[in-house]
C-alpha cells in the first residue's frame, strides 16, 4: 500500500504497523519493513496458493464463504496472524468506505446464500452471462471488504476459478491493475446502485484479453 491508498483503521492488532516501516507495512510474522519487500513476498505466497486452488477446485464446485476464509489463511497465514478472520477494524480507501465491520458476517452469509449460490459452479450458456456473473461476484465481495487486506486479490482469485468453470483460461487483470485502475474504481463504486455494466465492460476486455494470450 502506497500512502494514498492506506487503509484507515483503529488501534486494534490488525491496524497495527510494523515497527520501524514507517507506517507503510502492517505488523507482520516475518518482521518484514520494506513496502516492496512485502509486496513480492505476497505475491510469492499467491502465486503458490493460486497455484494450489486449481488443482483442488473443479467445475462443479459451489464456493462459498468458508473457502474465502480458508483461502485467505492459506494465503497470508504465514505472513499475518489475523489471515483467515473477517476483519475487526472499519476501513476506507480514499475516503470511500467499505462495508462497516459489524455487519461484515451477515453480509458474507448473505453474499454466499444470494451471490455464491446464484453465479457458482459459474455454467452459463453465454459469455455474457459468465461476464455478468464474474462481474456482479468480484464487485459485491470488494465492497464488503471482508479481510483487513488482500481483498481486491482475493476476489480476483475467485473470479478466475470461476473463469475455470466456465471453460476460459486464468484471467489476466493487468490492464485493470494499470491504464484502467481509475475505471475499475468507478466501476466497483457503481456497484453501490446495484449497476454492474461498468464492471462488465471491464470483465469482457479481461477475458477477451486472456483468450488472446492462452
Amino acid at each position: 500500500m502506497t500512502a494514498g491508498d492506506r487503509y484507515d483503521a483503529s488501534g486494534l492488532p490488525e491496524a497495527q504497523f510494523e515497527p520501524g516501516s514507517n507506517g507503510q507495512v502492517l505488523k507482520n510474522r516475518l518482521g518484514i519493513t520494506s513496502k516492496q519487500d512485502m509486496d513480492d513476498t505476497e505475491a510469492r505466497a499467491l502465486e503458490k496458493t493460486m497455484d494450489a486452488l486449481v488443482r483442488t477446485y473443479g467445475e462443479a464446485h459451489r464456493f462459498t464463504a468458508a473457502d474465502l476464509c480458508e483461502w485467505h489463511r492459506t494465503w497470508l497465514g504465514d505472513i499475518y496472524e489475523w489471515a483467515g478472520r473477517y476483519r475487526q477494524v472499519n476501513v476506507s480507501k480514499d475516503d470511500f468506505p467499505f462495508a462497516a465491520a459489524t455487519h461484515i458476517p451477515s453480509l458474507m452469509d448473505q453474499f454466499e446464500h444470494d451471490v455464491l449460490w446464484r453465479c457458482t459452479p459459474c455454467h452459463f450458456a453465454d459469455r455474457a452471462a459468465v461476464t455478468r456473473a464474474l462481474a456482479e461476484t468480484h464487485v459485491e465481495l470488494v465492497l464488503i471488504h471482508p479481510f483487513r487486506d488482500g481483498n481486491g486479490r482475493l476476489a480476483r482469485v475467485l473470479c478466475t476459478l470461476m473463469a475455470l468453470q466456465a471453460g476460459l483460461p486464468l484471467l489476466d487483470f493487468s490492464v485493470v491493475a494499470r491504464e484502467k485502475k481509475q475505471e475499475y474504481f468507478a466501476a466497483v463504486r457503481a456497484g453501490l446502485e446495484k449497476n454492474y455494466a461498468p464492471m462488465e465492460r471491464l470483465f469482457a476486455e479481461i477475458i477477451e484479453r486472456s483468450l488472446s494470450a492462452s
